[in-house]
C-alpha cells in the first residue's frame, strides 16, 4: 500500500458492527492518533441501534479527556430513505486545543445485506441493495482511510471504495483488523475480503493465523 501524500489529516471512514466488533473498534481507536485520523465517519446497518450510540459518546469522552473543557454535542436527524436516518454530529470542544481537537463526527446508516435467517434467494436482492446505499454513502464523503473488523456491513463499503479506486475517483485505502477472537480461522467476512482483495492491509492478531492466510500481516494484540 501506497503511503498517503497527504499534508493534512486524513479523512476516515470507520464501519461498526454489533456484538464485540463495536466495542472493539472503539479500542483500536483508543490507540491511534484520533488528531490525525478525522474527520471520522461512522458506518453501522440500520439495524443496529447500539453501535452508534456507543461511538458518540466515546467521542465525547476522548474530547472532554483531551480538551479538559466541557462539550457541546449537536444531533441532526436528516431523512435520507429508506436505508435509516443518518446522523450528523459535530462533536465541539469549547476552548478548542491543538492537541486532539476531533472536528465533525458523522454516523450513516446502511441496510444489512443478509439478515440472521434470511432466504438466501432474497438475500441476493438485499444485498444489491446494501451495495446501492453503501455506493451513495461512500461517494459522498469520499474517505481517505476505510477501517473495518469484520461486520457484515463492512463488505459493501470495502467492495465500493475499492470501485471508486479503481475507476479514479477519489483515492482512499482500506484496512482490516480481524478481531483478537479469531486465531485459526478468519471470520466470513475476513474470507470475503481476503480471498476477494478488497483490502490493502489485512492485520490478524494470532501468528497462527498468519501462517495459514499469508498475505495477512502478524501486526501482535492491537488493543
Amino acid at each position: 500500500m501506497q503511503p498517503f501524500i497527504t499534508t493534512g489529516p486524513v479523512k476516515t471512514m470507520i464501519v461498526l458492527g454489533s456484538g464485540g466488533h463495536t466495542a472493539e473498534m472503539l479500542m483500536l481507536l483508543e490507540s491511534m492518533d484520533r488528531a490525525f485520523y478525522c474527520p471520522r465517519v461512522y458506518v453501522a446497518a440500520n439495524t443496529d441501534h447500539m453501535s452508534a450510540t456507543r461511538a458518540l459518546s466515546r467521542e465525547q469522552e476522548w474530547a472532554v479527556s483531551k480538551q479538559g473543557s466541557s462539550v457541546a454535542l449537536t444531533i441532526e436527524t436528516i431523512p435520507r430513505g429508506r436505508e435509516g436516518p443518518p446522523l450528523a454530529v459535530t462533536v465541539e470542544s469549547i476552548p478548542r486545543g491543538r492537541e486532539d481537537t476531533p472536528g465533525d463526527v458523522s454516523v450513516e446508516q446502511i441496510p444489512r445485506g443478509r439478515e440472521v435467517g434470511q432466504s438466501y434467494f432474497t438475500s441476493a436482492f438485499s444485498t444489491l441493495y446494501s451495495l446501492l446505499c453503501a455506493a451513495r454513502v461512500v461517494l459522498r464523503h469520499k474517505p481517505q482511510l476505510v477501517l473495518v473488523n469484520g461486520p457484515s456491513t463492512c463488505v459493501p463499503v470495502c467492495a465500493m471504495a475499492c470501485l471508486y479506486r479503481m475507476l479514479a475517483l477519489f483515492d482512499c485505502r482500506v484496512v482490516y483488523v480481524e478481531s483478537i477472537a479469531r486465531v485459526r480461522k478468519l471470520s466470513l467476512s475476513g474470507k470475503i475480503l481476503y480471498y476477494g482483495r478488497m483490502v490493502d492491509r489485512f492485520l490478524v492478531q494470532w501468528p497462527e493465523l498468519q501462517v495459514r492466510f499469508p498475505r495477512s500481516i502478524y501486526a501482535g494484540r492491537l488493543y
